[in-house]
């Protein structure tokens, strides 16, 4: 089986920090690798058109952010920037 995650938060989804798993914003399970291969690309599509930026890492961690979206960081008195994680994992 094979899993497509989408979540939302302050860092890059590879950092996969204590906790990461509060930031699934979605995640979708699949049976056929090919039908997980066709979503993932659709959506890396999808959010290639609505992000100006991107980056990626291990062939399973895709980033996506836009220049104007930002938080407010109470903690370190700055703006920090959103990141939008698509993360593919195969499941034993």
């Amino acid at each position: 089986m094979y899993k497509i995650i989408y979540m939302k938060a302050d860092y890059e989804p590879w950092w996969q920090f204590d906790g990461w798993e509060e930031n699934i914003v979605e995640e979708k399970i699949f049976e056929s690798k090919e039908e997980a291969k066709r979503f993932l690309e659709d959506t890396l599509n999808d959010f290639g058109k609505k992000y100006r930026h991107q980056g990626h890492k291990k062939e399973r961690f895709w980033a996506f952010w836009s220049d104007d979206e930002m938080q407010f960081c109470e903690a370190c008195d700055d703006d920090i920037q959103t990141y939008h994680g698509i993360i593919w994992e195969e499941i034993v």
